[in-house]
């Protein structure tokens, strides 16, 4: 295999930003009429992203209908008011079929914490109007963020993106992730797509690998109206997580990437390139011009670190199958390689970036936005079998386990050694997530803990709502995490295949197996809000009952909210009165 350097991926991530300019100011008469008489269109409306208390990325992609290879100049306006009576910055880039006529526009010399408008306008047409918002500085006395990931068109309608766009007062989007997938029309989650119109279309509808498939794939991602309105209405602040290129994505492969599947360093490219294309996401940042993971800054309340878990640093996943024996998993080769201390997830540099970045920060709050439960899932080891081949009859095992662990919690003496081995000889569930990445977790919460930061995890990929507190390997309590459920993916109540009258009972069996999880909801797709304030941060689960059809409301009997408060001695997660 050929191996991307860390060299090359660096390069290759600026060179592939697409068409992108930097406005500071007006720039005189707009020439985006130099093309009248073309015709085109602005099908993937207008997004936003990676605000900065005095900048924002401005996006848009120009659809032309005839002569598709010509350059077309495309003209941008922004403004403090929705009539664009007041301008403070205009300009014009050529959009072309190279950038798979995608367009970028860095935006600077703004205003921290001021809403803009902004539009486009090419051959006679203009684009709908956007909504931005810089970054405060100073006393900030709220920040509000909508959490959300794993958008996979063909399992559902994007539902949870309108409904998001319905909130007051976001200062962000925070996308964790798997903002498209990479299968087939066969693949993942495809078979209600047929019944919900959501079919891939037919020069799209295989497997990613190639640029022209990823951009296509993002193409019909973005025609989704529900999904254009959300990005109009409020900044986008992402990072891709697997299946922006493959599932189970590590440094040098990926589960879904085969024998006969090309080199896997080029199919990475590309979708890398089309992912910086296709997002508002400034990859070039001061000081640290070619790297995804970086710092927001809201004021002195929130400092919001992106981090990249999948990409650049994350090593090879652990598989039980690995380790599976004629006596079962060979517990002491597992601990070996899971314990190992040059096992990564970051990658040295992006861990000494934030260790560095959490040793700098004043705010009251530091949050990590990354992709993957860092929350301890440890669940008893005879359910490991369960979960590789699952089926109904395991909701009966989590049952009795539960009950086993409930008498073990309130010190029932009747219990047996055998019963009280069940339930504490436990093993990690997930091991594409930080369990599976033993040493680095404990570096990340042992810089926190030292630095006495109020640390808060954000985490998706799970396709369920999770919460849970974050204790370091001698039990510590050190942060918390909130975890988003799924925009359409299903899911554990589709892996586990539970009925719908069993879910209650699933959730309070893993609630009760796993000692650091707080919350989960298993069955619903959602988002969350955090509210963060000098006093507590605040997480809200919202869940939509249905994306299965084209009507739906908030299921608001299933809405849930916890808190945690700052300082030493709190950091833990406390119910919501």
């Amino acid at each position: 295999m050929k191996h991307l350097s860390r060299r090359q991926f660096l390069k290759a991530s600026a060179l592939s930003l697409g068409a992108v300019a930097i406005s500071t100011g007006l720039a005189g008469c707009l020439s985006s009429d130099s093309d009248n008489g073309r015709s085109i269109a602005f099908t993937h409306g207008v997004a936003s992203g990676d605000p900065l208390q005095d900048a924002v990325m401005l996006w848009t992609r120009v659809v032309p209908d005839s002569n598709p290879s010509a350059a077309v100049a495309v003209g941008w306006e922004v403004a403090t008011d929705e009539a664009f009576a007041n301008l403070t910055h205009t300009g014009t880039i050529e959009a072309r079929q190279e950038h798979d006529f995608t367009i970028k526009v860095d935006v600077r010399n703004l205003l921290p914490g001021q809403t803009y408008y902004y539009r486009f306008s090419a051959a006679g047409r203009t684009s709908v109007t956007g909504i931005t918002r810089t970054l405060p500085e100073g006393s900030v006395a709220s920040v509000r963020l909508a959490v959300m990931s794993c958008s996979n068109y063909p399992a559902g309608h994007f539902h949870v993106y309108a409904a998001a766009a319905q909130e007051q007062n976001l200062d962000a989007v925070v996308h964790l992730g798997d903002y498209i997938y990479e299968y087939d029309g066969n693949g993942y989650a495809t078979e209600d797509a047929e019944a919900l119109g959501r079919t891939l279309p037919a020069d799209n509808n295989t497997e990613l690998l190639t640029l022209m498939d990823y951009r296509k794939r993002y193409a019909l991602y973005r025609s989704d109206g529900d999904l254009q309105s959300l990005h109009a209405k409020v900044p986008f602040i992402t990072v891709w997580d697997d299946h922006e290129v493959a599932n189970d994505t590590w440094r040098e492969g990926a589960e879904n990437h085969n024998d006969g599947e090309g080199d896997f360093s080029d199919r990475k490219l590309a979708a890398l390139q089309a992912y910086f294309e296709w997002l508002p996401i400034r990859p070039v940042v001061e000081g640290d011009n070619e790297t995804i993971y970086r710092t927001f800054q809201f004021g002195d309340l929130v400092a919001l670190h992106m981090l990249d878990t999948r990409v650049i640093g994350r090593d090879q996943q652990l598989d039980y199958t690995n380790y599976l024996t004629a006596g079962g998993i060979n517990a002491a080769a597992f601990q070996t390689d899971l314990t190992d201390l040059n096992r990564t997830l970051l990658g040295a540099e992006q861990l000494g970036w934030l260790q560095n970045s959490l040793a700098q920060s004043t705010a009251t709050w530091d949050v990590l936005g990354q992709q993957v439960l860092m929350g301890r899932m440890m669940l008893p080891a005879e359910l490991l079998s369960g979960f590789l081949n699952p089926d109904p009859s395991l909701l009966a095992l989590f049952q009795e386990l539960a009950v086993l662990k409930g008498r073990y919690l309130a010190g029932d003496p009747t219990l047996t050694p055998e019963e009280i081995a069940r339930v504490t000889t436990v093993l990690p569930y997930n091991l594409d997530a930080w369990d599976g990445y033993f040493a680095e977790r404990e570096a990340v919460l042992g810089t926190a803990s030292a630095l006495n930061r109020n640390l808060v995890v954000l985490a998706g990929d799970t396709h369920n709502a999770w919460a849970s507190n974050l204790t370091n390997m001698h039990g510590d309590q050190v942060g918390v995490e909130f975890a988003t459920s799924s925009i359409s993916s299903p899911g554990l109540e589709k892996y586990l295949q539970l009925p719908d009258a069993y879910v209650p009972g699933a959730e309070q069996a893993i609630t009760v197996l796993v000692d650091d999880l707080q919350y989960v909801n298993a069955s619903q797709r959602g988002y969350l809000m955090v509210e963060f304030t000098a006093t507590e941060a605040k997480a809200d689960w919202r869940f939509v009952t249905t994306v299965k059809s084209a009507d739906y409301e908030l299921d608001t009997s299933r809405s849930h909210s916890l808190k945690v408060l700052p300082g030493a001695g709190n950091r833990t997660l406390v119910p919501v009165v």
